[in-house]
Formats: structure tokens, sequence, C-alpha cells
């Protein structure tokens, strides 16, 4: 619990006002977090001891009050008072990284904003929940707008148009949207010109619950319909509501140049593919972004050679499952086996892709994710090996180490397949880190087939893992067939089981590094000092060492000597 005290605030002047905020908001962070209704940030949910001088600072500063109290989270007149704060509470705690999110945590709900000139148009506050996808899209629909006028604002108040990038993979990511939404209904009632959206992978499933049931949003637009968000913009401004969650076989955005909104400069996701037809029986990918098609790796290589004059040393190629990318003119892969065996001949692969990627510059880093288990080729692992600057790391989603479990999942392989992957994975590159999912108490699962994911875990040896409890997803195959019958208890029992082993592999990696060499690419400050920078290996291990007059973007060779389960500790080789 946060320590509170009783401060008075005659007398104070604003400096020291300020000053008392910023000592109090150090203190340790709530390990649960949640959306804060002044930051518009994915902030801890606790503010402790520093919420009640906010509010009296608020009323020194002259914001409004209601009755003598300000109600500090729905006033848009406070806009001032988050932004004098923002930099006070985050400078005392920076965001945590939760240990079971695939991307980091402190990013979720982040307000993004495009690294130009803003303009006089209309302010788009824009947020981002999910996967490394949803973050990509939302520099399309930046890019998309931006060519419409619109200019992005990370002040929620001035908006004229906020809209939330949404995920569906799991029960608590469109929990937190909800509430978010339920928060922004506030600032409605107050401006009722702003136009409140959801995107993505929320927008097919609740289309009618969020505007008509519960008529929390003004428009609704799925994955593929982006280009069309002018329009029903325009549409909702003339009293309208709008929807358009029609999924598309050729949607790819392949003409887009995506805005880089956030990140280090040093790092970029490129979008190759968009949907995906592997149904697997938990998963809601298909029916809300699709069937799968690729991308003209034309526009990929154009893409990653102007990151790489902008100044970037890293990308991520970037799918729902890449392995499975496959470019034959335009259309779904589905239709690739209609096609004549010269046309065909002509396709690019993955395999063939990762090559012409990494030939752009050997100083250019090229990263992937996710795969496949059943789509990854031995040929895709060559061309890794043949090229020092494909990074050697791999993460192979397994789910479950049980082969029944895995025929429940319709996730077309089994125990044995998967290690075939891993085998060859060691026998091509022995030095490549792999990491995983793994989902607790999925439908059904006994505490035989759990033991069957643990024992599998000791025979990988990862370096790291996603763990999750399985939330059912309406309208899966598997909530159509099966029951979600294993006790919370059992879920919750099992996941702790796994992430304590995992933490135990993740450390012994880790101090297989010890005393070796490694190339680190440098992508800034590290978050404890800034007399040290952080950068990753090829392997995605994160290295931090002295900064001396090393900076973003700069390959160090460094000496590890001493490590914890997440992070290499070194020392510069000049």
């Amino acid at each position: 619990m946060h320590k509170r005290t009783n401060v008075r605030t005659n007398g104070c002047t604003d400096a020291q006002m300020r000053e008392q905020i910023r000592k109090r908001t150090k203190t340790r962070m709530n390990k649960n977090t949640g959306l804060h209704p002044v930051l518009g940030y994915f902030a801890p949910s606790g503010l402790g001891g520093a919420t009640h001088l906010i509010k009296k600072y608020s009323c020194m500063r002259g914001y409004p009050c209601q009755g003598g109290v300000c109600d500090y989270g729905l006033w848009a007149g406070l806009q001032p008072l988050a932004a004098d704060f923002l930099p006070l509470y985050f400078e005392a705690n920076p965001p945590m990284k939760h240990p079971q999110e695939p991307l980091d945590e402190s990013r979720q709900g982040e307000a993004l904003l495009l690294n130009s000139e803003q303009g006089a148009g209309k302010k788009l506050y824009l947020e981002s929940y999910g996967c490394q996808m949803n973050f990509s899209d939302s520099e399309i629909v930046a890019s998309l707008l931006a060519e419409n006028g619109f200019s992005t604002t990370r002040n929620l108040y001035e908006s004229d148009v906020i809209l939330l990038n949404t995920c569906a993979i799991r029960e608590n990511a469109e929990q937190r949207v909800r509430t978010r939404l339920r928060e922004l209904q506030h600032l409605k009632k107050g401006k009722p010109s702003l136009v409140v959206g959801v995107l993505g992978c929320m927008a097919e499933r609740l289309k009618d619950k969020f505007l008509e049931e519960e008529k929390l949003v003004d428009l609704v637009a799925g994955p593929d319909a982006y280009r069309a968000l002018p329009s029903l913009i325009a549409e909702v401004e003339s009293g309208q509501k709008a929807v358009n969650v029609l999924l598309s076989l050729e949607e790819t955005y392949a003409d887009v140049s995506p805005v880089r909104l956030t990140g280090n400069g040093i790092s970029a996701f490129i979008s190759i593919m968009r949907g995906c037809d592997n149904m697997c029986s938990f998963c809601v990918v298909p029916f809300t972004r699709g069937r799968e098609r690729s991308r003209d790796p034309h526009s990929i290589l154009q893409e990653a050679r102007d990151l790489f004059d902008a100044g970037y040393r890293e990308v991520t190629l970037l799918g729902q499952n890449v392995d499975s990318y496959l470019f034959y003119g335009g259309g779904p892969k589905k239709e690739f086996k209609a096609l004549s065996p010269e046309e065909q001949s002509n396709a690019v692969n993955f395999a063939k892709l990762l090559r012409m990627v990494a030939e752009i510059n050997p100083q250019l880093r090229v990263r992937f994710t996710t795969s496949n288990p059943g789509d990854m080729t031995d040929a895709v692992l060559e061309s890794m090996a043949a090229y020092s600057n494909i990074c050697k790391y791999i993460h192979l989603p397994v789910q479950s180490g049980s082969t029944s479990v895995l025929d429940r999942m319709n996730r077309g392989y089994n125990r044995e397949q998967y290690m075939d992957r891993i085998a060859a994975i060691r026998r091509i590159l022995p030095d490549c880190a792999i990491s995983t999912d793994i989902i607790a108490g999925f439908c059904g699962e006994t505490e035989e087939e759990h033991q069957d994911t643990v024992s599998l875990m000791n025979e990988v040896g990862y370096d790291y893992a996603y763990m999750f409890e399985y939330s059912e997803r309406p309208k899966t195959l598997a909530a159509r067939k099966f029951k979600d019958d294993v006790p919370a208890e059992s879920k919750n029992r099992r996941l702790k089981e796994i992430i304590a082993l995992q933490t135990e592999w993740s450390k012994r990696r880790n101090e297989e590094e010890l005393g070796k060499e490694v190339e680190v690419l440098v992508e800034g400050l590290s978050k404890k000092s800034d007399q040290d920078v952080f950068g990753r290996t090829s392997q995605y291990k994160v290295v931090v060492f002295p900064k001396k007059h090393y900076k973003a973007g700069d390959y160090v060779r460094v000496k590890i000597h001493s490590c914890t389960s997440a992070t290499l500790l070194g020392n510069s080789i000049e």
C-alpha cells in the first residue's frame, strides 16, 4: 500500500507543490496496472499519496473543481494538469514490463504521435492495444488520415477524433478497452462533437454491442476498412453512426507508407502479410482479420530501404504466420495451387524474402515474427544461416506439449513434429535463441497433459516464453465445440508452475553467455541509470553496459560478466 500523508497547500508556491507531487510519486509501483483517466496512458492503477496532491495542486492552479474537490478525470479543462503531471509521474515511475505480454505492457493504450509538423486540421488521438500487428496498423491509420488533413495529438482533451485500435485475443484485452471507452463517455458528454471509434479485432465481433446496445462509440472499422476512415468520420459528423467491418481477400495496404509514430528510431516493424488460414480452435484472428494474403515483396523491400536510409538499423518482418508468406501476384494464398507450374516458379516464399531483405545492407538487422511450426521449413533456417544480419532468434509457439491437446487446439502438428523443428533449428542454427507461447488450462486439459507441457519445456529449454491462462473467445471453434472446464484455480496453479520453470530456464540460458563477447545494437539509455545504455544481441537478449560515448544505432562488442534471468550485464570492448 502507498503511504498517504496530509499536506497543507497554504503558502506553497507552484514549484513547491510540484516538488511534493514528484516526491510522493517516488513510491514502489503497484503491480496491478490499469488505464488512468487523466493520463490517458497505461499507468499504475494506484497513484498513491500523490492523488490528493494533484487535486489540491489543480485547485491552486485555478483548474475547475466540483464541490471543492477537483474531478480531474472528467473535466476537459484539466488538460494542462495532465501535461504538467505526466513528465513528473513517469520520471519517478517508468512503466513496468509485464512478464506475460508479447508486447511491452507499458505500450498498451499508448497515444501515438506523428514524427512530423502538426497541421491546423482536425486532431486525432489514437490509442493502440494488443500485439505488434495492431501497433503497425496504427501507423497505417495515421498515415491515411494525415493525407486527409488530420494531425495527431497526445492531448486527449484537444482531440476531435479518438480511435482505439483494439485486440480481441484474450478477455482481459477486451475488458481493458471497454473500461477505456466508458471513461471516454465523460469527455463525450462535455464535447458532443467528439467522434469516438473502435478499430481492429474487436470491431467485427462487437460492432452491434458498441454501436447500438451499449452506445459506447460512433464509429466501428475492421482491419481491412482503414482506407474508408475519412468517409466514416464524415458520416458520423453528419449525425449518423458509421460501420465498415468487411474483410478483404486483397487488401494489404502495400501502397501506404506507414508513419513511424513511436519507438526508438532504430527498430521498426514491416507488415508483410495480413490474415491467417490456420484455424486454431482457440483463436479469433481468422474471423477478425480474414484470409491470408501476402504483400508485394517489392513494396516490402522499398520500405526496408527507406527505413535504413532514415537511420533505422533493425526491421522486424511481421505477420500472423510469416513462414506461410507467399506472393505470386496478389490474392489469397489458397488460390496458389490453381496457378501453372511456370507461374508458381516465379512466386516469392518466405525463405526467399528473407534473403532479399538481408541483402539491402549488412548493417540492417532482420528479425521476423510469428512462426507456425507446421510451416517453418529448412529453407527458412538455411536463409538465416547464410546471412549474419538475419538475427538468430525464432519465436516458435507450441501452445501445449501434449499431442492430444494440440489436436483439440487444431494446431496442425503433434509433439513429435514440433520437436523435429526444434532439432532442425539446433542443427542448422546452433547459436539460435528460441522462445514460445504456452496456454495453461485449455479445454479438457488433464494434469497428465499439463505435465506433458512441463516435460517439453525441459526438453527444449526455451530462452523466453509468453505464458497465459486459457481465455475462451466467442465464435471460435473451441467455444462451439468444447467446454471451458478446467477450474480457474487449476489454470492459475499450472500457469504459475510454467512461469517458475521458464524463469529458471531463462536464467540458465543467460548464464551460458557469461564470459562471451557479443555484438549489441544500442537502442538507448538504460531505464535504471543514464550512465548505462542498453541494446539487444542477435538472439534478442537485452544487454546493459556503461554508456561512454555510445549512442542509439551503434553496434558495440560487449563482454558479458553477469546476468539475471532477464538481462545480461557487461563491458564494451574498445
